[in-house]
């Protein structure tokens, strides 16, 4: 039985002339990491719904990624963090949104998912919920990433709303001098130093199968610099930003969640695949190339087929992305 798992950590405007050398080998060894931490799951003949939690878990503490630790503040000055998680075998998933203080949001929708009766939780009640099931919190100090925080100022003098990085370069000059001040080198600051990027849509995922044949995909981010409202994208919306059934495939996205909520991308594909019998590939092109482009939706997904089969399609023109399959297959990427 064919396994693997593919995780990503964003996509959108991504370009290799705008990466320095030092922040793209950050990049490629956070994401190499959360890929060998599932694939190790699986790899003994654990669950895939394992694998996605462990690799998604694995991005929340890396700063780099909008998700967990690195999540960009709302209009408030604090973090609404979302997630989801969902079973292919049963159809069984768990989602939480507007999540302000739990330290791995992806495991609080898991709990959620085989806790509870319910499949979405948000704000107050979810991290009530939350205690009650001994999920570990953090502090507001574990959130706060200096150069998120300039992100955020940036954001309220322009009364604007930003898709994960798109601030003035000038905001990245002013926190260059932070990125190593702790000697680690992901450090405060270190989010996006010396990217030139227009978009990027900073979710994190991971989908995977394992060798029982069951299918998982798990989904997180911190959404909108400066959003209002209680805004929520597509990632906690199951269908949306997330699906896996164990007689299709698994998918995570990354993009603008409005329009991946609008169209629905990650059940469509799989409705591609029971519906029309189209292959993975095929499905995806349809969605990601076809359907996304024609009303403006940018982003991407991961995606994996009952048969080991691995996607990775974006219409952007980067996407933070890794794959590992038990057919000897292993990549990591972050240009188109």
């Amino acid at each position: 039985m064919n396994y693997g798992i593919a995780i990503h950590g964003g996509a959108g405007t991504i370009l290799r002339s705008s990466m320095t050398p030092e922040k793209e080998k950050l990049y490629t060894e956070a994401l190499k990491k959360a890929m060998e931490t599932g694939y190790a799951i699986l790899e003994k003949g654990g669950a895939a719904l394992d694998a996605v939690e462990a690799a998604v878990r694995s991005l929340e503490d890396c700063p780099l990624f909008n998700a967990g630790k690195g999540a960009v503040f709302n209009h408030k000055g604090g973090h609404e963090m979302d997630a989801s998680i969902m079973w292919g075998k049963d159809l069984t998933a768990g989602a939480v949104s507007l999540i302000k203080h739990v330290k791995n949001p992806v495991s609080l929708a898991r709990a959620v998912m085989e806790k509870s009766e319910n499949v979405f939780l948000c704000g107050e009640g979810a991290e009530e919920f939350a205690k009650e099931m001994k999920v570990e919190f953090a502090g507001e100090e574990y959130f706060h990433d200096a150069f998120r925080f300039e992100q955020w100022k940036k954001a309220q003098e322009q009364e604007g709303v930003y898709l994960d990085h798109n601030i003035e370069s000038d905001v990245r000059g002013r926190m260059s001098e932070e990125n190593t001040k702790d000697g680690s080198g992901i450090g405060p600051g270190t989010s996006d130093i010396g990217l030139s990027i227009d978009k990027k849509f900073g979710t994190v995922g991971a989908v995977a199968l394992d060798k029982d044949g069951n299918l998982a995909a798990a989904t997180s981010t911190g959404g909108m610099t400066n959003k209002k409202f209680g805004r929520v994208g597509d990632s906690p919306i199951i269908g949306a930003g997330t699906y896996a059934n164990n007689h299709t495939c698994a998918i995570s996205c990354t993009g603008h969640g409005e329009l991946f909520i609008r169209s629905v991308v990650a059940y469509d594909i799989s409705a591609l695949m029971e519906y029309k019998n189209l292959s993975l590939r095929e499905a995806c092109e349809e969605v990601v190339m076809k359907k996304l482009v024609k009303i403006g939706g940018e982003g991407g997904l991961i995606a994996i087929d009952k048969h080991g089969n691995i996607e990775l399609p974006f219409n952007s023109e980067g996407m933070y992305r890794a794959m590992k399959s038990s057919s000897g297959v292993e990549k990591v990427e972050i240009y188109k």
